[in-house]
Formats: structure tokens, sequence, C-alpha cells
């Protein structure tokens, strides 16, 4: 609270030099009788911690490649440059876990894995759940198995610690998770290399994770009298979040009750499990979009993508048993997988709009604004089969009144200006990889056209800023 540090996660990323004495010293020294000064603040997190980055050391993939495969069909010059210099980005990114934290893991926030892993970059010095999907896809296409396979290892080691996995590598992250990936990283993984085996060995730990979604994060929705069950994003831990405690202290500093401001952090603890942290997406003011991060109602929302994802889940759970001739689970997932198909057509669906939309469970409504998540059960297969044609030309429909080819260097990740990062009018990496991946696996034409269009303009959008900064971006702004 004293702002020593600009990011509120610096503190809780360092290492505790002794952790058994510093309770001991911050409430026995004279020093803490009045209102410690910075200097006297500084001075004893000096004696008692060390700087972030400690816990780790940088780590060179051995399996890394100067010229995978497919660079090689990049014909484009500057883009066959960029791509090349991009690959070595995975050099960079390596971290490996030191000997000292599994000698002495309380001394340290990161959760110890067995693998090397790679990182996102930036702040982000530990490893997360729904980047690692992508990162793996980039893994696999470098031809860089070993530690794509590294990677999935280390998150079924959290899901044998924790009966699920974390938002992200630190122990602060543990009551709390992010979009369900695992399983598609798996399928990521056996469709790149076969290995079969990996996958034998780990299925069981495959359904924990699953489990812990379905029956954690569920909600009952009625619609036309008939119950679904669906999933929203939630919390199961008490006070503001560690890594943002500044910042969720200052949020609900107006709140009056501890009930209050309890109910506002799980609702913020919700958002960042999404991922969309944050955004007017999961702002319910009177049954609007409207309001401010105070008017975050996460856990009312019913999102599209994670319930089009538990879909997904199932169906890949299914086929990797029918795969192993196991048919009485192949046909229990498939059942689960047809249930929420079913849920989503029910309840997210919109005929008049052409798209799936969040629902809001405490106005009983759906909520009618364009994200490109609305379209993300075209990516994951969430659609009945036997009426394709007619969906994939609903969906396009849609994308057009939305005007979204339009806009310049990319989709924005919504159409209202706040001062939330997920809004408009930022554009974010996955969610131009769920739409234009929800085209392409359509095999219409016209739809495919649209997910070419999409890419190209993305794939420009990052080329111009790396071209003049020789910087890669988490996010960018189409009106650059």
């Amino acid at each position: 609270m004293s702002e020593i540090y600009e990011d509120s996660k610096t503190f809780v990323d360092m290492r505790a030099k002794c952790p058994a004495e510093i309770i001991t010293n911050f409430t026995e020294s004279e020093e803490w009788l009045n209102k410690p000064t910075k200097d006297t603040l500084k001075n004893f997190i000096a004696r008692c911690f060390e700087d972030v980055g400690s816990e780790l050391k940088d780590w060179v993939p051995a399996d890394w490649k100067s010229e995978p495969i497919f660079l090689k069909s990049i014909t484009d010059t500057n883009l066959s440059n960029w791509a090349y210099e991009i690959n070595f980005k995975w050099k960079e990114l390596g971290r490996t876990i030191k000997d000292e934290v599994r000698l002495n893991p309380n001394n340290y926030s990161i959760i110890n894995v067995p693998n090397p892993f790679v990182i996102p970059g930036g702040r982000f010095r530990e490893i997360y759940y729904w980047d690692s999907f992508w990162i793996i896809r980039g893994l696999l296409i470098c031809e860089m198995n070993v530690t794509a396979k590294g990677m999935i290892d280390n998150y079924i080691s959290m899901i044998k610690t924790f009966g699920h996995i974390p938002n992200g590598g630190r122990i602060y992250y543990s009551k709390r998770s992010q979009p369900p990936m695992i399983i598609p990283m798996m399928k990521s993984y056996v469709d790149a290399t076969n290995d079969r085996q990996f996958l034998n060995d780990n299925i069981n730990v495959l359904e924990i994770e699953f489990q812990y979604w379905i029956t954690k994060h569920n909600v009952t929705i009625n619609k036309n009298g008939k119950n679904y069950t669906l999933a929203v994003y939630k919390d199961y831990t008490t006070g503001p979040r560690p890594e943002s405690f500044r910042e969720d202290i200052t949020l609900a500093e107006n709140l009056t009750t501890n009930v209050e401001k309890e109910n506002l952090y799980s609702e913020i603890k919700a958002a960042a499990e999404s991922g969309w942290d944050f955004s007017s997406r999961w702002f319910i003011l009177n049954g609007t979009n409207e309001g401010n991060l105070s008017d975050t109602k996460t856990r009312s929302i019913v999102p599209v993508e994670l319930n089009a994802l538990i879909y997904w889940n199932a169906k890949i759970l299914s086929d990797f048993y029918r795969e192993m001739n196991n048919t009485i689970k192949a046909s229990i997932y498939e059942n689960v997988s047809l249930e929420w198909e079913e849920a989503v057509t029910a309840v997210l669906w919109d005929e008049k709009v052409g798209a799936w939309l969040d629902f809001d469970i405490i106005n009983n409504k759906k909520r009618n604004y364009f994200h490109p998540t609305n379209i993300s059960p075209l990516w994951t297969g969430c659609y009945a089969k036997n009426n394709t044609e007619y969906i994939v030309s609903r969906v396009i429909d849609y994308l057009n009144k939305t005007e979204i080819l339009g806009t310049p260097g990319g989709i924005p990740t919504s159409f209202k200006k706040t001062k939330q990062q997920w809004d408009d009018p930022n554009a974010w990496a996955p969610l131009q990889y769920i739409t234009v991946m929800a085209l392409e696996g359509t095999g219409n034409a016209v739809a495919q056209q649209m997910a070419s269009k999409i890419a190209s303009k993305w794939l420009c959008t990052n080329f111009v800023p790396y071209y003049n900064e020789s910087k890669m971006f988490e996010k960018v702004s189409p009106i650059l």
C-alpha cells in the first residue's frame, strides 16, 4: 500500500530469505510502532527478501531448431526474416526453476514444476494456463516437441497437486484457473507426434481437470421449462488478489461492509480467471454493460467461449477413449458433449442475431454486445452438424453486419470504449486466432476468405511495429 513498487506483483514474486523470522522481525521491531517511512520499508525488504526472478534461470531448449521446415514456405522476404527472428525468441523466453526452489519451496511464491518452460515475457515471469495453449501450438509448428511435452507435463503435475490447473505458475493463483485448455493442448501434441503412450499415461489426470470445471463452475439455467447445465468463471478465495493487492483494496475502499468487499474481490478474481481482466463484458448495471470496474459481475454471466471449450474438452476426451477402444468412457464423454452442445444452443444461440451471446443470469437475458468469442462455438464444433450450412451462413451475416472486416488492424475485443484493456480499441492475438480458425474450419469458401483477410491484416498489424521497433506487443490498437 506504500507504493514502493509501481506493480503490486513485484513484492509477491520476491524470494523470502528467512520466512520463519520475517513476521517476528516485523512485529517486534520498534521501527513499526509508528507508521514506517518508505526508506524503512525498503531497508526491511532488502534484509528479508531477494529481488524478483531469483527463483528462475534462463534456459535454451535443446530441441530448438534454427530452421524449422515451415519457415521455408514463407516466400515474402520481409515476412520470412521476421519469422526467423521470432523463432529465435524461444531461446530468450525459456526458463527453468532453480534447484533451491525444490529444496526450499516455502521461500518462494513460484509453483515448482518438473520441466523447463516458455514464459509469455514482460511482467509475466511464470507460465500462464491459457497463454500456454498458443505457446505450445507455436512450439509444435517449430518442431520443438520435447519442450511442448514438458510444458504439458508441468500442467499435469499441477493437476496432481491442486486438483486443477491454476491461473498461473504462482501459489497465489492456485485457487482460480483460466479457460480449460490442457485437453486441447494434449490433442495438439498427439496430433503432431502420435505420442499415444504419453496420452495413455495421463488421460485419467485430464479427466480430473475436466471434472473440476463441470462440477466447480456449473450453473443451472431454465429455458422454456427445461433446466440446462452451463459454466461460469468463479473464484474460491477471500480477500484481494495478492498480485494486485493495492489496486483491489483501492477499488473496494468506498464499500461499507466486508461482505460487499469480498463479493467485489471475488468478481474481480473471476474476471481474472477468464483471461479478460478487465472488460465491460463483465459489467452489469441496470441490465446493460454500462458502468465501471465496480460493476463487475463475472460470476453472473454465462460466457460463450467457456462453454464452447467445455463441449470441446468432452468431445476430445470421447475421441481419445474411442481410439483406446474404451467404448464405455467414449460414450460417457460423447453424451456430455452432446448435452453441452444442446445447452449452448438453447441458452446462448440467438437466432435473430445469428451468433451465440453471453447470458446475464441476474436479468435472465442474453447480452447482445459484440465480442469475437460470440462465434467461438464455430471454432470448437459446438453446434448441430446437420445444420452446419445454415449456422455458417448466419454467422457470416452477423460478421458482415458488425462490419468487423472493415476495422483497421484487427478485430477489436469489443465495440465499447472504456479504460479497460479488454475493450475497444484493443485487439488480442488469441481472439484473432479463435475467429480465424472458426471461419477457416467451416469449409465454406466465403468464411475462409474472411479468415484469410483477418489473418493477413493481423500479421501486417504486428509486422509494422516489429519492423520499426523490433518488439512484439501483448495487444495492439487497431487504430494504429
